[in-house]
């Protein structure tokens, strides 16, 4: 082995790949810039709830998991013209449902149960349904976080079962539950399907789904408003919920809790859903540390990736452009991209007299959460609009990956090559395909040819993009133009260079990503 790979090879040995920190937001003035956008939003969600006929609403911004911002209109119970203020409490609804999934992990986490158990284990109810094919497989824990169990779809009609018992509960399983697809090939959301979940969590923890879900999960986060009984909201905290029928407002009775809770039960306020999106948001990027949450970062993670494909969908956004959404649902919670935002997590609840949603950016730090007392009012298209007014003070920046120890000397060592190159160095650095895929001559060549183009070049500092651990880019400035280097290492020990890219570097900036929706 020559001496120069000699000592490159020891170099990168010493620093294998390892996230031990991370890396936060880099602009110093994104709070304030992030909060300049704060009465445009308030303007947003104001004229939504008047166009709409919301009689009383709330939301918040969260911004690196603290609740930046809250704002209220309007009346929690309309006859008294009691408003609503931060501490009023609203129905969720179907956002209950991650609550659920959040509990199924954390007992998975502690070893009671794992997802691919069939779910008969543990409601033996199930073990006399009729599947629709003969090579249809058990319904499965996962089946069920991510409606893929093959039950029809089940709104409105989920709503008005919260008050079943859990001898009804039991009762209807026992009769059957009939199949729109056999488990596991499609999405099709399923009320019915979450109702079993908490009927897993009360027989998988000893103890009723409501106390369980308080115990391991609301308390240590700090959510003290939050419950399942509306009998528990104190009267002048809790919201009244309407429907906007000629042309008045018509009040909705509460629904009471029971056997399907555990798909839409839940009642909170501003702080506590505020507490409860940071802690998802809390659990990016991976990194070293003592774990605080009740629930592993890794598990809250997983919640947030797409498990089932769902249908796709091409709409006006905010601005007027068109945009393609797609995505899913991953365990209580949709997941998505757009044009703008490559991972989006969010839940939108809706019962008789409520509708709410929360809405976050995991690489961004960011999420809204909105409440309203009118029959599924619906906020993803203020919600779309809040989240252009924050896009629009330039502060709406992700976070950029840690590069590690073995990327940040790579690219010390290919900035001296692209320098002043040298084939020993070259071949110190490379991966077996590097020049197999180009040679090593006319790799050579063609950086001379670059550097013959844009003049004498110097040492830039740092990365410009840092897509993940071990790829990344870097700018060299150049007396007439500046070079692009980007670099992916190879999954060896040590890490070692198996793409490597010099171009001219883009005059209007960075481009970290291709554009997930061009030409619109």
């Amino acid at each position: 082995m020559s001496p120069a790979r000699l000592f490159v090879y020891c170099v990168l040995a010493t620093a294998l790949p390892h996230l031990a920190a991370a890396q936060s937001f880099t602009d110093a003035a994104r709070d304030a810039k992030l909060r300049a956008a704060l009465p445009a939003v308030d303007r947003i969600m104001r004229e939504f709830t008047t166009r709409e006929h919301i009689p009383g609403a709330a939301w918040g911004v969260i911004i690196d998991g603290r609740l930046a911002h809250i704002g209220v209109t309007g009346f929690r119970e309309v006859p008294s013209k009691s408003p609503v203020d931060s501490n009023t409490v609203f129905r969720i609804a179907s956002m209950t449902k991650s609550f659920t999934a959040m509990s199924i992990l954390a007992l998975r986490d502690a070893g009671k149960l794992s997802l691919d158990d069939p779910a008969e284990r543990y409601v033996p109810e199930l073990a006399g349904l009729r599947y629709p094919t003969t090579d249809s497989p058990k319904i499965t824990i996962r089946h069920l976080l991510s409606h893929a169990e093959g039950f029809p779809e089940d709104n409105p009609w989920g709503d008005q079962q919260l008050a079943r018992t859990d001898d009804e509960l039991s009762q209807m399983i026992t009769r059957g539950i009939p199949f729109s697809n056999a488990p596991g090939i499609a999405y099709e959301y399923s009320n019915y399907g979450f109702a079993i979940l908490g009927r897993i969590v009360t027989r998988v923890s000893g103890m009723p789904y409501n106390e369980y879900v308080a115990t391991h999960i609301l308390r240590p986060l700090g959510m003290r408003s939050t419950t399942l009984s509306p009998t528990s909201v104190p009267a002048n905290r809790l919201a009244h919920g309407y429907r906007w029928e000629d042309d008045q407002w018509k009040e909705e009775a509460q629904l009471p809790d029971g056997s399907f809770g555990a798909m839409g039960g839940m009642l909170t306020s501003l702080s506590d859903l505020g507490a409860y999106v940071s802690a998802y948001l809390a659990a990016w990027p991976p990194r070293d540390g003592v774990e605080t949450g009740p629930v592993r970062r890794s598990s809250l993670r997983e919640m947030q990736q797409l498990s089932r494909p769902g249908a796709s969908s091409v709409v006006r956004s905010a601005t007027g452009a068109l945009q393609l959404n797609t995505g899913g649902y991953g365990y209580g919670l949709r997941v998505s991209t757009n044009c703008l935002f490559a991972h989006i997590v969010a839940h939108s609840g809706g019962l008789p007299g409520f509708g709410s949603q929360m809405r976050w950016l995991p690489e961004y730090g960011i999420g809204i959460i909105a409440f309203g007392n009118r029959t599924y009012s619906g906020w993803g298209a203020p919600i779309d609009a809040a989240m252009a007014a924050l896009a629009q003070t330039g502060a709406l920046q992700p976070r950029m990956a840690v590069p590690a120890p073995a990327l940040v000397i790579a690219r010390d060592q290919v900035t001296r090559l692209v320098l002043n190159w040298d084939d020993t160095l070259a071949r110190s650095l490379a991966a077996e395909n590097l020049f197999l895929d180009r040679s090593i001559d006319r790799r050579a060549a063609d950086v001379a040819a670059l550097r013959a183009q844009v003049g004498a070049c110097q040492a830039g500092t740092g990365f410009a993009y840092v897509e993940n651990a071990l790829r990344g880019q870097w700018i060299l400035p150049c007396a007439r133009g500046d070079l692009l280097v980007s670099i992916t290492l190879a999954p060896t020990t040590p890490p070692q260079v198996q793409f490597l890219e010099v171009r001219p570097a883009p005059t209007t900036g960075m481009v970290s990503r291709a554009p997930l929706c061009p030409g619109n």
